[in-house]
């Protein structure tokens, strides 16, 4: 390839801006009833990221980790966490672009909001509560597999 063909070529680059907390919300309905019972804790998580572009090559990805736990027929508690970042991405487009935004970007925001969940429920007085770890990339790779197996059983044939 000739050098001038290498210039034209945009380059790649993925910086980490910022991590920042966008959202915490915390309830314990049932509480100081609750801590009478014996914990038997039901656990419901909830996980999705979105990634909009704030301005040219930056974007912000915001992980929301949603985490409802019943005792019984009782809400011990509900933790929502937004943990957000600002990320650095050019010369990547396409799936690729995608796959960073919410694969990578995702598994950095994922501890911060691990963190911040049992931190939060600590302070609830309930027993330690650590959401297991979560590979972002992976799932979406998974995610993209099943998509283009559903389209290729859809797609007509001639």
């Amino acid at each position: 390839m000739s050098e001038q063909a290498a210039d034209q070529q945009p380059q790649q680059q993925f910086q980490l801006q910022r991590i920042y907390l966008k959202d915490l919300s915390y309830e314990a309905p049932k509480t100081p009833l609750l801590f009478k019972e014996q914990w038997k804790p039901e656990v419901n998580l909830e996980v999705n990221n979105t990634a909009d572009e704030v301005e040219q090559d930056i974007y912000e990805v915001i992980l929301k980790v949603t985490v409802t736990v019943k005792n019984g027929e009782n809400t011990a508690f509900i933790v929502e966490v937004a943990q957000a970042g600002l990320f650095l991405l050019t010369g990547v487009e396409g799936l690729q672009k995608e796959g960073v935004l919410k694969g990578v970007c995702a598994n950095i925001l994922f501890p911060y909001a691990r963190e911040a969940v049992s931190d939060v429920v600590a302070r609830g007085t309930f027993p330690q509560f650590l959401l297991q770890p979560i590979n972002f990339e992976a799932a979406f790779a998974e995610n993209l597999r099943k998509q283009q197996e559903g389209a290729a059983e859809t797609a007509p044939t001639h």
